[in-house]
């Protein structure tokens, strides 16, 4: 049986539109979904609880998201299992076939689906960003930023054994090489980013910030010895993106000032060691 779990800190606005595409098209033995609610004070539960009994609501009062992911991961019945952000919309159609890549594949243990990104209604820099950010090759062949990886039980394995990192979803892509995980274009997922270039640099300084938990938790394991693998964005990557797409300067300036700022936003969260700090935007939780 397939289990998904969906770790929620007061997302009643947006769980229910995640929930019913879960719910459509799939029979009362569809997969098995596991709503973990943490430190609630909305009515997410209250939302989640209303989809019926094919959505089991489990609350816990820690406002921590990798708390609610092993408390889901008791609770959850089966595998393929797919850990799923609450603000994103993902179907039982791009379920099925997620985990059909999994179940066809024995070298796989990871996968995520294709990302859509939908820009109206963001301001013109918020737009400019992502048009960027969408064509960089970690971005297009990593797991992350798009709210949902689903993983067999050997895949499972890899991922518990991770510490608590705020960059979560990160550290559980780079855990797997390349010829372990995939992205499955046929399965999609509805990323909604933010609508203005303040809530942009607030996500972006919480990636920065993260990245850097990530970063000194990978030099750790490696005891120092070799370069540890990276998502991050280096200057050679934006020449070669202008190689190609030269009309793409003034995006790509963009892109380099919402960097810079998420830098220097993240300098005293890293200074002082505080990686729990979760900036979230709520733009994009917006309708």
């Amino acid at each position: 049986m397939t289990s998904i779990v969906i770790p929620a800190h007061n997302e009643g606005r947006v769980i229910g539109r995640l929930l019913d595409a879960l719910l459509a098209d799939t029979s009362s033995s569809g997969p098995d979904i596991v709503v973990v609610c943490n430190g609630c004070t909305d009515d997410t539960a209250r939302v989640a609880g209303s989809r019926g009994d094919r959505v089991r609501v489990v609350e816990i009062p820690t406002p921590s998201k990798h708390t609610a992911l092993r408390v889901g991961d008791e609770h959850a019945r089966g595998f393929p299992r797919l850990y799923v952000d609450a603000d994103v919309v993902v179907g039982s159609a791009d379920v099925r076939a997620l985990a059909g890549a999994l179940a066809q594949d024995p070298g796989l243990l990871a996968a995520a689906p294709g990302r859509d990104v939908p820009l109206a209604g963001c301001a013109w820099p918020v737009r400019a960003y992502y048009r960027v950010w969408q064509l960089l090759p970690a971005v297009r062949e990593g797991l992350f930023g798009r709210g949902v990886i689903a993983v067999t039980e050997e895949g499972h394995k890899r991922i518990a054994a991770l510490p608590p990192l705020m960059a979560d979803d990160l550290a559980a892509s780079l855990a797997f090489g390349p010829g372990e995980r995939r992205v499955v274009e046929a399965a999609r997922v509805v990323v909604r980013p933010p609508r203005t270039w303040a809530d942009l640099i607030r996500r972006k300084v919480r990636a920065a910030t993260s990245s850097a938990e990530f970063e000194r938790f990978q030099a750790a394991r490696e005891g120092g010895a070799g370069a540890a693998p990276s998502a991050r964005t280096a200057t050679a990557d934006l020449r070669a993106l202008l190689r190609g797409r030269p009309t793409l300067v003034p995006e790509v300036a963009v892109f380099a000032a919402a960097a810079l700022a998420a830098r220097r936003g993240a300098r005293r969260a890293i200074r002082d060691q505080d990686f729990s700090t979760w900036l979230r935007d709520e733009s994009s939780r917006q309708g």
